[in-house]
């Protein structure tokens, strides 16, 4: 059905086409600039038609039409049914299919067709000025430009060339597009792989860092206080809910057949920001969040921010708390500026790690995707500091 359509959109201006050129060929024949042919008048326009047909079906067969089209060239001209000093027009129904060959075969291909198609063309008209030419009646006015084998073999050598050409030309931009457009999807798809990577990232490490913490802390109080214990189970309890609801959302957007109800769940923004920092404070870490929101943050610049805040503080839970810990967001209609400030370790615990996890690695992607600025590293007072800005336009595209 594909070939079908294509077939049917092309065929039409291929028939159109080879009607004009068998018009312009039985003119030809009919009144010549040299001598005229020695086959009746009326034949020039069946020779006209034959030699024309291969254009109109060249899409079906192209290869084969090319052969077609050489072979009537050359056969009409040995035979002297052709307009002396016009044989070139018998052989432009060969450049039109070579163009259409160069353009769906290899180079090495269409470059023979090129070679076979123009030593076909040069031997038949030396047979035809050598042989036939003599013989034919003297034209009753003479031609302002004589006939002449030369002329006649480097008009078709010309046009051949050109056609191949053109074709060639035309077949390297659609493959380079085609490579193009290929290339382009598979970036495409690791930049979705790697973006749910960093969501999976953030969300698993996030909330795991919370379970563990609650965990440790449950196992060194059982016995003491009970209480705690239950406590922090059901911070666990509602960390893993929460989280599993996160990952099915993520998961959902790699299924092909995605549930419509769980495609429009609720993507997490700067209104889930102080469920963040209930979450790092039941870990022992006293957060101090401050959001001055001034005009909303678009829903994609909004996602990062929440995910570089979630990180941020995933980290200070991981490798400082118990401490405390000032999170500053700032929105406006052009940027949103992000600050994550820690006292470090308490208590004498080695100090964190140098920067270099994979979670500062996703912050700072985060932050170059809207060409922004992002930094992480220990203060000279102690404790560690993470900005980002996350420049935008209001309609959400990166400046």
């Amino acid at each position: 059905m594909k070939w079908a359509r294509r077939l049917s959109r092309g065929g039409v201006a291929d028939a159109a086409v080879a009607v004009v050129v068998a018009l312009i060929v039985g003119y030809a024949i009919v009144d010549p600039p040299g001598r005229s042919s020695w086959w009746p008048a009326w034949s020039a326009w069946p020779v006209a038609a034959v030699v024309s047909f291969p254009v109109a079906v060249r899409r079906h067969r192209p290869r084969a039409m090319l052969a077609l089209a050489c072979a009537v060239g050359v056969l009409v001209t040995v035979a002297g049914a052709v307009a002396a000093g016009a044989i070139w027009l018998t052989f432009v129904p060969t450049v039109l299919v070579l163009y259409l060959v160069a353009t769906t075969t290899s180079i090495r291909w269409s470059a023979a067709s090129l070679a076979a198609c123009l030593s076909a063309a040069t031997t038949a008209i030396l047979i035809f000025y050598a042989q036939v030419f003599p013989g034919l009646t003297p034209a009753a006015t003479p031609s302002e430009l004589p006939p002449a084998w030369p002329i006649e073999i480097g008009v078709i050598t010309v046009l051949l060339t050109t056609g191949w050409a053109v074709g060639t030309a035309v077949r390297w931009k659609r493959d380079t597009t085609a490579r193009l457009v290929h290339h382009l999807s598979e970036a495409a798809v690791a930049d979705e792989r790697r973006r749910i990577a960093r969501e999976l990232h953030d969300v698993i490490g996030h909330s795991m860092s919370l379970i563990a913490v609650k965990a440790t802390v449950a196992n060194h109080v059982a016995d003491a206080r009970p209480q705690e214990v239950r406590a922090a189970l059901a911070v666990i309890e509602q960390t893993s809910r929460s989280t599993l609801t996160e990952i099915h959302r993520v998961l959902g957007l790699l299924r092909s057949d995605e549930d419509p109800q769980q495609a429009h769940r609720p993507v997490p923004g700067m209104a889930d920001l102080p469920e963040l920092a209930a979450h790092a404070r039941s870990a022992g870490v006293e957060v101090d969040l401050t959001v001055r929101e001034e005009a909303a943050p678009p829903p994609a610049v909004a996602l990062s921010v929440y995910r570089i805040v979630q990180q941020a503080l995933t980290n200070v839970v991981t490798h400082a708390g118990p401490t405390r810990c000032a999170v500053t967001v700032d929105t406006d209609a052009r940027q949103a500026v992000i600050e994550v400030v820690d006292d470090g370790p308490r208590h004498g615990r080695p100090p964190r790690p140098g920067p270099g996890g994979h979670g500062l690695v996703g912050m700072r992607e985060r932050a170059k995707m809207y060409a922004g600025t992002f930094s992480a590293g220990p203060r000279p007072e102690g404790g560690f500091r993470v900005s980002a800005r996350l420049p935008y336009h209001p309609n959400g595209r990166t400046p």
